[in-house]
């Protein structure tokens, strides 16, 4: 067999093997909001002989990309990706982080016009460059009517942070109706930082994916994932297959969910 026909051989399995998979799901099974952390960019660069590691980083987001369109294939409403953290604003070298920022600004604009589908920015926008806060901004009003996949940018986010910011909100504002510490220090609870989350009003992820074989949360979602599912893949980010994540939506779809119980 020639080396094109055996290409097709693994293209026909890869997609009977697909198939096969997505057969085994049901509409009940799937997540509601899944949460990625693609990992392994830089490393998939020099893997592939590339000179600059923003040709990973360029790979992953359009790697992200794809990732969402499964995701909308599926039913899954809420997808949650983690782009850039506080901690990569500080430790990324000034020229990976300026390509960094372009390729994000790149990947909001181009999400911003998938049809139906509305974007939000989770993070701090006031620590980012005013043109990436601008995009970000736009997208997310350009989207604001769709009903369609909700996809969370978390952008200049960190999980630490956002707890802080949700309880320096929830102070504020009962300072603002005239509150005293003591009254809110017996008052306060569990739902009420939720609420004050950047994801306030959504559901916390069912399952939390993270790519490359890394097996840590690097501080993203740290409340919302209390009771999430975990799955751990193997693969680099730009080389994510559908069929990867069908695996970790068909075995979530397997585990008994005990919610920390």
């Amino acid at each position: 067999m020639t080396p094109t026909g055996a290409d097709e051989g693994k293209g026909f399995l890869y997609r009977l093997y697909s198939s096969r998979l997505r057969r085994q799901l049901t509409p009940e099974t799937v997540p509601h909001h899944v949460a990625m952390m693609i990992d392994g960019n830089r490393r998939w660069a020099r893997q592939s002989g590339y000179r600059s590691v923003a040709d990973g980083h360029r790979a992953g987001a359009a790697k992200m990309h794809e990732f969402l369109r499964w995701c909308d294939d599926l039913g899954i409403q809420v997808v949650s990706l983690y782009l850039l953290s506080t901690d990569n604003l500080t430790k990324r070298d000034s020229q990976e982080l300026a390509d960094l920022i372009e390729i994000i600004a790149e990947l909001a604009e181009e999400l911003s016009h998938e049809p139906g589908w509305r974007v939000q920015h989770v993070g701090r926008a006031e620590i980012l460059s005013p043109d990436l806060a601008r995009v970000l901004r736009t997208a997310e009003e350009r989207t604001a009517g769709n009903t369609g996949l909700h996809v969370n940018l978390a952008v200049g986010y960190g999980g630490r942070g956002e707890i802080v910011d949700a309880v320096r909100s929830i102070i504020a504002k009962h300072q603002g109706q005239g509150g005293s510490l003591e009254e809110l220090a017996a008052s306060l609870t569990p739902e009420q930082i939720g609420e004050h989350l950047y994801t306030g009003g959504q559901a916390d992820p069912d399952l939390v994916i993270r790519t490359s074989g890394e097996q840590r949360l690097s501080d993203f979602l740290l409340w919302q994932s209390a009771h999430s599912e975990f799955y751990f893949v193997e693969a680099l980010g730009p080389d994510l297959r559908e069929v990867d994540f069908l695996r970790a939506i068909r075995d979530y779809a397997t585990r008994d969910r005990r919610y920390g119980s």
